[in-house]
């Protein structure tokens, strides 16, 4: 138990940059100490005294805001950060490495005994506020956003977004990798460049990124074209400019066009 306090504190300073030494993390974390409560409890569970495992549970819920089931089966160094709200069901399973945030939900949508609760895969990260529901998997390295209502099993390495949640896959075809570099390279780290986001912003971002592609492209040719006729105008600062120089580009037939 004391090996698996010590790998819980660690993986508090590994997750959350607020935490500044270890006797702050055991006093001031209600993560650390519902984990401690559980594991007492989900002992006398598994030793068949459920009622005072169940009392011991809701005490902890009490001290810490936190109600995790005994009959939970939890992996190591599970973190829970703020915590408040949390609610983790009976036949809920979570793997090694788990992050939950405050406000999440791991519940239930039958009255039925048996398997009813979600499994968590190692590695999983869930947002403040979402709710996984139901006997699926929430398989290895997924992230599920806040806020999210996950009813359907995530893919390994893939983001849950949404209410009902969307799957999003990692992988990126190359006009979305394009769009990526564009927008790293003028300077725009909106979230509105992430896909993680909800279709009709994403589709409005990438669009205009690909307009911004496209104008980018083409002022680029037509530079090209100017300094071939011996002009610096594409060189001035754009505050520079004057209308003389716009008359500087005529040629002999005409202005050039545009």
């Amino acid at each position: 138990m004391f090996e698996r306090l010590r790998e819980d504190i660690a993986s508090v300073f590994n997750r959350d940059p607020a935490a500044r030494n270890t006797m702050e993390v055991l006093i001031n974390y209600p993560g650390i100490h519902a984990m401690i409560f559980h594991r007492m409890a989900h002992a006398l569970w598994l030793a068949n005294w459920k009622g005072l495992a169940r009392w011991l549970s809701s005490v902890s819920r009490f001290l810490t805001g936190i109600e995790i089931h005994p009959g939970a089966r939890i992996g190591r160094r599970f973190f829970i950060d703020h915590g408040m709200g949390v609610v983790i069901g009976e036949t809920a399973e979570i793997g090694d490495d788990v992050t939950l945030y405050h406000g999440v939900t791991l519940g239930g949508t039958s009255w039925d005994k048996g398997k009813r609760h979600p499994t968590l895969g190692n590695g999983v990260v869930v947002g403040a506020g979402a709710k996984v529901i139901g006997p699926i998997l929430i398989a290895e390295g997924a992230k599920i956003g806040s806020n999210a209502v996950v009813t359907k099993p995530v893919p390994a390495g893939a983001t849950a977004v949404g209410n009902p949640a969307r799957i999003i896959h990692p992988q990126e075809d190359s006009a979305e990798k394009a769009r990526r570099d564009f927008a790293e390279r003028i300077g725009f780290q909106a979230y509105g460049a992430s896909p993680d986001l909800p279709d009709p912003v994403v589709t409005a971002i990438r669009q205009l990124l690909d307009h911004l592609q496209a104008s980018d492209k083409r002022m680029d040719r037509m530079c090209e074209a100017l300094r071939r006729m011996g002009s610096d105008f594409c060189d001035q600062r754009p505050d520079a400019l004057r209308a003389e120089d716009l008359e500087a580009l005529q040629d002999d037939d005409g202005p050039v066009e545009k």
